[in-house]
């Protein structure tokens, strides 16, 4: 694993007393308004970009509007099969007629009676790269905003009023998962997430289209050094798919998209062309995945920090926290777990079995080209955005779930009762509150304070929400929200520089955002309670925990492996016998 790029006196201090080592395991100028927004990552290193049939809308001129943004859809059909041979013919008929423009982005839509389940669809696609999975969590777990921001006054379509009628409508037509295979246009990077590249993937979304989404994730940190496993990730990666199905909460629906720019060298004739190849590859036959814990024996396991470690870089950061001449009041250090299998790990298998204990979580997929999966199952949202309202949400201290209805009790008023975990909860709670105060009106948090119950965990919780003042706005949102205190500490500066010196692995993006933009509304989750998953990788199972005022090394040891229980039970711990590894 590579060493955090800010190798200070934290990281000489604990790199002398680790434990004996354990196995191991061009930029494109926009208007000048932007050079006033400043990116909120750095640099990373330098990766070797796979071969990809589709572009890279970041080498555009961000500012230059598209020629054609476009939805068709098409009467419904009763099966995936004969959708798609109604794209299949859509396809051909819109090679047949061209448009004109010089650039534009055209989705054609099949809707399909049945109701079937997206992971379901992808995990028939022959493993056709690179894929996405995005699912909103249940309506009971808040994916819809459960506040109201107050109207604004003289709205001019784009306002409050709007954006709370269609948070309505989604909660009666709501898109429960999206599977996507393919790019119609993608969006990496090197260097930092920024508005510029805000702007180039906005240039390909349009109101008019709200179901052309870019999904994907950022990374936690992109000042750190990047290592290999998540080199194909860059500082940043979305996908608008090439092919997509989209899960509804009584139908389906299988659609594709095309994205031409003549600009940037990617003409209307090579998009059509690259699409039909992907329609080619697509299996109509959908089978039913079995939401089993495969059998996935371990050959090898180690954690990143070791508990010898860990114990060590918990105290030097209660030492920080409680000295005079430090600011920091909380630190979020992470654990890396490395699994290595018997048998490669199939991710979207894996995914498909976090589901089952996921109702009140996102669960997200992301694969580039030759790259290991990221998947996750994760209960935080980062913020949603439906025209100009805005949510998000505060998600702190951990407790696991009771055996029985009593003790269930016992823990979660032993959690709202806890001094440490109301200061970590507060903390996250008012950081959140004074960011989306710095851009949108209207700011409300309620509940204060209440606990949100999985299956698993339980956690003390608070939901925010407000008004932006302008769609612009949504870039510094991300931008502010992003590291919280949750994943990162507070103050913030000060907390990623200790987990900087501190931890010697790469989050990648784990705790990152992940999510989706769309034309008039994006949705973010927090990126944790997830792993990367690949051939001849294995697993690596990130999980963390805030270090505040009166942590205790092993209890927050033991909050880690809370958290990656769900990871866990699909893992067999036993050594498989010579028989077992012959079949």
């Amino acid at each position: 694993m590579a060493i955090a790029a800010a190798g200070g006196g934290v990281g000489r201090f604990l790199a002398g007393l680790v434990d004996s080592p354990e196995p191991s395991s061009s930029s494109a100028s926009g208007p000048s308004s932007m050079a006033s927004r400043l990116s909120f990552h750095f640099r990373a290193r330098r990766y070797l970009s796979p071969r990809s049939l589709s572009m890279n809308g970041c080498e555009g001129d961000p500012a230059a509007p598209i020629g054609t943004a476009e939805t068709r859809s098409f009467p419904a059909v009763a099966s995936p099969g004969l959708a798609a041979d109604r794209l299949g013919s859509a396809v051909a008929a819109l090679k047949a007629s061209p448009p004109v423009s010089g650039s534009g982005i055209i989705r054609l839509q099949v809707p399909i009676h049945e109701k079937i389940e997206a992971i379901d669809w992808l995990h028939s696609q022959r493993q056709l790269l690179p894929r996405c999975f995005f699912s909103g969590r249940s309506a009971g777990g808040g994916s819809d905003c459960s506040l109201e921001p107050p109207p604004v006054a003289g709205g001019n379509g784009n306002g409050s009023s709007n954006g709370i009628g269609r948070l309505r409508r989604r909660a009666e037509h709501r898109l429960v998962s999206v599977a996507g295979v393919g790019s119609a246009v993608f969006f990496r990077r090197v260097r930092p997430f920024s508005y510029e590249d805000w702007l180039s993937i906005k240039r390909f979304l349009s109101t008019s289209c709200p179901l052309i989404r870019a999904y994907g994730a950022i990374r936690f940190d992109a000042r750190s050094n990047v290592s290999p496993e998540w080199e194909a990730f860059g500082s940043f990666y979305f996908i608008v798919p090439q092919v997509e199905f989209d899960e509804l909460e009584e139908s389906s629906m299988l659609a594709a998209t095309i994205a031409w720019d003549n600009a940037l060298s990617w003409t209307w004739e090579k998009a059509i062309s690259s699409l039909e190849v992907t329609i080619n590859q697509i299996s109509s036959l959908v089978m039913k995945l079995r939401k089993e814990v495969p059998k996935a024996f371990i050959l090898s396991s180690n954690h990143v920090p070791s508990k010898n470690y860990w114990d060590l870089a918990v105290k030097r950061a209660l030492q920080m926290i409680n000295g005079d001449d430090s600011a920091l009041i909380k630190v979020v250090l992470a654990r890396s777990s490395r699994f290595l299998t018997a048998t490669d790990i199939d991710p979207i298998t894996w995914l498909a079995c976090l589901q089952i204990e996921g109702e009140n979580a996102y669960q997200f997929c992301l694969q580039p080209p030759n790259a290991p999966a990221f998947i996750g199952n994760t209960p935080e949202q980062l913020f949603h955005r439906t025209w100009l309202s805005i949510s998000s949400e505060a998600l702190a201290g951990t407790r696991a779930r009771g055996e029985s209805v009593a003790s269930d009790l016992q823990i979660e008023l032993d959690l709202l009762s806890s001094p440490k975990d109301h200061l970590e909860f507060t903390i996250v709670r008012e950081s959140i509150r004074r960011k989306l105060e710095a851009v949108c009106s209207g700011v409300v948090v309620e509940p204060r304070k209440a606990i949100r119950k999985l299956s698993r965990v339980q956690h003390l919780h608070a939901v925010l929400a407000g008004t932006l003042r302008s769609e612009d706005d949504e870039y510094d949102l991300l931008s502010s929200l992003h590291p919280s205190p949750a994943v990162c500490g507070f103050p913030t500066e000060e907390a990623r520089l200790l987990i900087a010196e501190t931890e010697v692995f790469d989050r990648g993006m784990y705790a990152g955002p992940v999510g989706w933009f769309g034309g008039g509304e994006s949705e973010f989750a927090v990126g944790i309670r997830s792993a990367l998953v690949g051939k001849g990788l294995g697993a690596l199972i990130y999980a963390g925990t805030g270090i505040v005022e009166g942590s205790n090394p092993s209890s927050e040891w033991d909050e880690l492996e809370i958290k990656i229980s769900q990871f866990m039970k699909l893992l067999k711990l036993e050594v498989p016998s010579r028989q077992e590894l012959m079949t």
